[in-house]
């Protein structure tokens, strides 16, 4: 862990320590230009917002706060003991919505790349004007839902709809399954991001959230009540909530709460004391273990405290369990938790496809635990597992229209699920299709939160330069210590093509040092640098981890990272009982499945599913519209063979009702 103090911002960032190997850059300061992730942005903000929105108002979880001021809870409130919080993610996701699109009408048009070809010059006029208008409707949105949660704050600060009030349970009487404090660790997250990009904003949403916080810090602090939340959450919103208002006592209370974890202080349970982490302390777990969401919420939280209290003991237990957990623990798409009946981790290497719960909070959860630990000390092996997370988990959730989610993301489907009504609510755990909305609806602002501020995980800065952790086209725009600013653009196809081009914007007039992430994959990748100046081209081979070229950059200056995608098989850990014998095909950091869609038309169309093993001796190949991955696929009964075209697992279950497998047997 790196302690060198990083420069105080007020930039938008989910996370800003005050210490630490790197300094995360903001919406303000990285646009995503293009690409995937674009694309994803576009549909996040202009379809799955208003998706969410209507069914939290259709679901009445939004009117549980209008109950709350007219008196009506006790015989009118909808939703479980958690729905507060869907609420306040949707909140959290519209601020980073605005920011991202606040720094888009902010920019000049056509400044970025000063007209030359392949730049966005002559389209940012357009994308402005959208983007000005959408900031004020979505402001408009924004501060509706908080005047109606501000109106049902109780006097003391207190804000929940499902306790507290007569004729309900008490406060703080359920505290293993009440999320009381879980929600407001959400809310605590929404003012985050809300004064990270409208700092000077007059709603009062900051303002709940504090009052909120200092009731939280009288009854839980020093002398107080020692028990902890049954759901962690609550000590990540504290700790980031200390940082952007600049009030210790929230830290302070955040550490008292990772602390009480392991004293048994909540009630024991059938799946143990484990499920909720309070059965061995932060600092002495071996690995992530019990719900995989508490568990990972929690050590984002606790590495938070470690970070700020200079704890080393702490960060060096989070990264022992970081690793551990990733090694044995975690599925090849970056997923965690292979227990369906309690949401959990499994113990070491059990991890069987077709029970994977993988739930997509998890995902959500584990980037904002890898993001820390890499923030503090800059290890890249963190950034090759966010990496992988958004790919396969993350981006795997929502449809392509943004308004169908999974909850749970198995890796292998035995029976071809039924299309979910669009207009049901689904039970969580069914993953056979995506599903429009869940009785336990948390994954699907989740989602929303993090891609609205996906821009924020791209990229960081040091004293000596600037460092770039996940690839899409993208503006980059910055300044280094000393006011020295930088300016470059990102062009690729990532991940379909493995080029990376950063070229610059600007002349710097003193030198400094571009980083690149090389993933651990990506065995043989190459770095050149093409001066503007005609000067000769330099190459220099890439090992995986972080690779850099330092000068006094001119403007059109290019440093090109070539990665080597290609498809290739992967064979599992030995100790993974349920997929010996089977392979999965990867092409860079996307995992690839056999649908049975893509039987049709081949011999193998009326094949079961059962009896389908992937020919090993034949590499896989790229699909001829860049997209897919071919194989050659065996009937084991009758050997019929044909070469089948892979999908990409983020895309499974588009094109109907489907069986799918990610790790096939082997010839």
């Amino acid at each position: 862990m790196t302690t060198a103090p990083t420069t105080t911002t007020t930039h938008a960032v989910p996370v800003a320590p005050s210490t630490g190997a790197l300094r995360p850059l903001g919406l303000d300061e990285v646009r995503i230009t293009g690409g995937l992730w674009a694309d994803r942005q576009r549909v996040n903000g202009t379809a799955t917002l208003d998706h969410i929105e209507g069914w939290l108002e259709r679901e009445g979880w939004l009117a549980n706060y209008d109950l709350a001021v007219s008196g009506g809870l006790v015989d009118g409130r909808r939703g479980r003991e958690f729905s507060d919080s869907e609420v306040y993610k949707y909140l959290e996701a519209l601020s980073w919505e605005i920011g991202r699109l606040r720094a888009v009408a902010d920019a000049a048009g056509g400044h970025d790349a000063a007209g030359e070809p392949g730049s966005r010059a002559g389209r940012e006029g357009d994308d402005e004007a959208d983007a000005a208008a959408s900031v004020d409707r979505l402001e408009a949105r924004l501060r509706a839902i908080v005047a109606r949660i501000a109106a049902a704050q109780e006097a003391d600060g207190y804000l929940n709809t499902r306790f507290g009030r007569p004729g309900q349970e008490p406060r703080w009487s359920d505290l293993e399954w009440g999320h009381e404090l879980y929600c407001l660790g959400h809310l605590f997250q929404a003012a985050v991001a809300r004064v990270r990009t409208r700092p000077d904003a007059d709603d009062g949403l900051v303002e709940v959230a504090r009052r909120a916080a200092d009731l939280v810090c009288e009854v839980f602090g020093e002398g107080g009540d020692e028990r902890i939340c049954g759901h962690a959450e609550v000590e990540v919103g504290l700790a980031e909530l200390g940082r952007a208002l600049g009030e210790p006592r929230y830290l302070d209370q955040a550490r008292l709460f990772v602390d009480r974890h392991g004293r048994g202080t909540l009630a024991d349970i059938e799946w143990g004391r484990s499920y909720y982490q309070d059965d061995v302390a932060v600092r002495d777990a071996e690995a992530l273990r019990g719900h995989s969401v508490r568990a990972n919420y929690l050590a984002a939280g606790a590495t938070d405290v470690a970070v700020e209290f200079d704890d080393l003991e702490l960060f060096t237990a989070l990264d022992r369990q970081w690793h551990r957990t990733r090694e044995r623990r975690t599925y090849v798409t970056g997923g965690q938790g292979s227990h369906h009946q309690d949401e959990a981790f499994g113990e070491d290497w059990e991890l069987p496809s077709d029970r994977a719960y993988s739930e997509t909070c998890a995902g959500v959860a584990s980037v904002m635990f890898s993001w820390r630990l890499l923030l503090a000390n800059g290890d890249s092996h963190y950034a090759d597992l966010i990496e992988r997370t958004l790919f396969n988990v993350i981006e795997t959730s929502p449809d392509a229209d943004g308004t169908a989610f999974y909850y749970a993301n198995t890796l292998h489907q035995r029976v071809p699920g039924a299309p979910a009504d669009p207009d049901v609510v689904s039970p969580r755990a069914h993953s056979s299709l995506r599903a429009p909305w869940f009785d336990v609806s948390c994954c699907p602002p989740n989602t929303a939160r993090t891609f609205a501020s996906l821009a924020a995980y791209l990229a960081t800065a040091d004293a000596s330069g600037v460092q770039l952790h996940q690839y899409a086209p993208s503006i980059v725009r910055t300044a280094l210590e000393g006011g020295r600013e930088v300016a470059f653009e990102v062009g690729t196809e990532y991940p379909r093509s493995g080029s990376i081009v950063v070229r610059m914007l600007e002349d710097s007039p003193e030198p400094w040092q571009l980083s690149l992430r090389v993933p651990s994959w990506a065995v043989g990748a190459q770095l050149s640098l093409r001066p503007a100046d005609g000067e000769l081209e330099q190459h220099w081979s890439a090992a995986p981890g972080m690779v850099s070229v330092e000068r006094a950059f001119a403007a059109g200056d290019e440093v090109v990272l070539d990665l080597p995608i290609a498809p290739t098989f992967v064979s599992p850990d030995s100790r993974v009982d349920a997929v010996r014998g089977c392979l999965v095909v990867e092409r860079g950091p996307e995992v690839f499945a056999l649908e049975s869609v893509d039987l049709a038309g081949t011999p193998l169309e009326a094949s079961d599913f059962a009896d389908l093993r992937v020919d090993a001796s034949a590499e896989p190949v790229d699909a001829g519209s860049g997209a897919g991955v071919v194989v050659r696929i065996v009937d084991a009964r009758t050997d019929a063979a044909a070469d089948v075209s892979l999908v990409a697992y983020h895309a499974w279950a588009e094109r109907g009702p489907s069986t799918m497998r990610v790790w096939v047997p082997a010839l």
